[in-house]
């Protein structure tokens, strides 16, 4: 390789350096500014191909995406002196690349935190005007439509950014407030139960005296019944022995004294001590006679 030929060379390799160090790109995800010795020069650049002067000029790019800032939980008081601790995350994006980078130097640490603090701040200011029950769920929507709104004046004007929406995941008592609490609602299901466990015995011991006077009527409507049934058969049965000893006196004399016959002398072991000329031997003693 002769002197001219490593000349084009090098002059080759100064260019593409050169050129290299001259062109820069701009994704579709990316916003950049353009700095000259530090001052920006140009702002808001969309995506695409750009040239730029090396050494002087110099590119700064940022996230254009939606980002997440997840805050650490913090500690606010309800209205009624109620510490809370909250866990909440915002989304948030750059709408004025020059803003954003003159307020956080483009680091997006530093715009997070402070876009943390307005949030901690402007969640204090929510929670001290409200109770527990209105921003756990009564007022909660409501809340963070009103606490993006305050964000979003202050950010947009002072950071170059846009807050989109702010949410909180979770709402905790503090251990030292949630014991009590706890132990009071348990009380208060306690008292709910007793109370419930009260009316149902009352209502068993009404259903049971109704009960016992249903039973009570239907016996005696059925003794009465029994009664009834048994006068009818014993006035029955006394008829049809009046009609047979209307018939034969004699007869039925005869019968009545063959069933006393049967149910005296029913056991082997029984014993009767009677005189002869008992009545009760008439059958016995007078068997040829025409009775």
């Amino acid at each position: 390789m002769n002197f001219k030929t490593a000349s084009v060379v090098v002059l080759l390799a100064i260019v593409a350096i050169i050129g290299s160090r001259s062109l820069f790109i701009i994704s579709e995800t990316e916003r950049g500014v353009l700095l000259k010795f530090g001052e920006v020069v140009r702002d808001d650049i969309m995506p695409g191909i750009y040239f730029k002067v090396p050494v002087m000029n110099q590119v700064k790019k940022f996230d254009a995406r939606v980002l997440t800032l997840d805050s650490r939980p913090a500690r606010f008081l309800t209205v009624e002196k109620k510490n809370v601790e909250v866990d909440s995350y915002a989304k948030w994006r750059i709408i004025d690349v020059k803003g954003y980078y003159t307020s956080t130097n483009g680091d997006e640490n530093r715009a997070q935190r402070l876009l943390e603090q307005r949030i901690n701040e402007g969640l204090r200011n929510e929670f001290a005007q409200r109770s527990l029950q209105e921003v756990v769920s009564g007022e909660r929507d409501q809340l963070m439509i009103d606490l993006t709104k305050q964000l979003n004046e202050f950010t947009q004007s002072s950071l170059g950014i846009e807050v989109v929406d702010v949410r909180v995941k979770k709402i905790d008592l503090p251990d030292s407030v949630s014991g009590p609490i706890f132990n009071r609602m348990a009380a208060e299901r306690k008292r709910e139960a007793k109370e419930h466990r009260s009316k149902g015995e009352e209502q068993a011991a009404i259903i049971r005296a109704d009960a016992d006077k249903q039973r009570t009527i239907l016996e005696a409507q059925a003794y009465k019944q029994a009664e009834l049934l048994r006068g009818e058969g014993d006035a029955g049965a006394a008829a049809i022995y009046a009609n047979a000893f209307d018939r034969d006196p004699e007869f039925y004399a005869f019968v009545r004294s063959l069933n006393a016959y049967r149910a005296t002398f029913s056991g082997k072991q029984d014993v009767m001590v009677l005189s002869p000329d008992s009545q009760f031997f008439e059958y016995f003693k007078d068997s040829g006679s025409a009775k």
